[in-house]
């Protein structure tokens, strides 16, 4: 099998690829490309690919507002908000070594439904929901920030960081449950929707502003993604070759809330794309980190944009929440690891 040695950053981050890597990227690529196509001519009106092409390329002014206003920023989004789930799904199990950790069970994303479910009823009205975004990212990083402290130990621990990530969960959705129940209906209306996770109304504004906050953790991926390998291998393993195990825990861990939190800021609380994504790639190319990564990243992204393009065009007039896709996909996938973890 051949091999290709990559370095960046005058050789501060270097990694290994494959010959079977690249054609699985390859392959994966082109899924993505027919999914979007076919993602920007399905819809209450069909608009063959063709037509897709030239509004694309050309801009002609028959399909403007139906490609460009509606359709186009809703797939982006899903592909970025899929994107970032897998890594974050993918970067928590690897800090847990835990195949059942994902942003949605270890708490973060509750953090964000929180935060975000707390600015909606106490906000509306009095400050602009163009500030539900910053909301929920704030709700996930104060979410991350507790259970890491309570976590500590002389050092974070994988089990502890798991156990008390559920504990928290389980607090904030019972938080979440209470602010519903004391709401008016249209809030929870609105809530609801937020929570079940939706791409409805998506905006190139959205598009801007996602792509903005994914593009922050992407160089401590790649400076510190080789020793995640080591680190994989157990914690005297990994300090006995000088890792600074609790820094590296500490940046990736705010990596994964970044990822998962900005993601649900936008669209809400997608669920099980974070623990699917990473063990798809997994079969697909190995236990490498960072082969992962874009594997990982391209596997949430079809995970997401399938789960759209099926909740928009399988129930039309009506446009089912994504969320709802993942989640009837994501718990049966959940209950298989655990099985398949509790009999080896």
């Amino acid at each position: 099998m051949k091999y290709w040695n990559i370095r960046l950053f005058q050789n501060k981050a270097s990694f290994q690829l494959s010959k079977k890597w690249l054609i699985t990227l390859t392959v994966s690529l082109l899924l993505l490309l027919a999914i979007f196509m076919l993602s920007l001519s399905a819809g209450s009106n069909w608009i063959s690919p063709i037509d897709v092409l030239r509004q694309l390329f050309n801009r002609t002014d028959e399909f403007t507002f139906v490609i460009e206003t509606l359709r186009l920023p809703r797939v982006l989004l899903a592909i970025l908000v899929g994107s970032a789930l897998g890594v974050s799904g993918l970067i928590l199990q690897s800090i847990v070594r835990n195949p059942l950790a994902s942003p949605d069970i270890i708490g973060i994303t509750s953090g964000a439904s929180f935060g975000a479910v707390l600015f909606i009823t106490l906000a509306t009205g009095v400050i602009s929901m163009s500030f539900l975004p910053l909301a929920a990212i704030c709700g996930g990083l104060i979410t991350a920030i507790i259970i890491y402290l309570l976590s500590w130990n002389k050092g974070v621990t994988p089990v502890r960081l798991v156990l008390i990530g559920i504990g928290i969960s389980a607090i904030l959705k019972s938080g979440v449950t209470f602010l519903l129940v004391y709401s008016d209906t249209f809030i929870v209306s609105k809530a609801y929707i937020w929570l079940t996770g939706s791409l409805y109304a998506a905006t190139w504004k959205d598009v801007i502003s996602l792509s903005c906050w994914l593009l922050i953790p992407l160089p401590i991926i790649l400076l510190l993604g080789r020793s995640m390998n080591v680190t994989e291998l157990g914690d005297d393993v990994a300090i006995s070759t000088g890792i600074r195990l609790q820094r590296q825990r500490f940046l990736f861990l705010a990596c994964a809330v970044l990822l998962a939190g900005s993601a649900a800021a936008f669209v809400g609380g997608i669920e099980f794309v974070g623990l699917m994504a990473p063990h798809i790639a997994r079969r697909l190319v190995g236990r490498s980190f960072i082969g992962l990564v874009p594997i990982t990243a391209i596997v949430g992204a079809l995970l997401v944009l399938i789960a759209d393009l099926i909740a928009r065009t399988m129930f039309l007039p009506l446009d089912i929440p994504a969320g709802v896709f993942t989640a009837a996909i994501g718990a049966p996938f959940f209950i298989f690891l655990l099985f398949r973890t509790r009999n080896r």
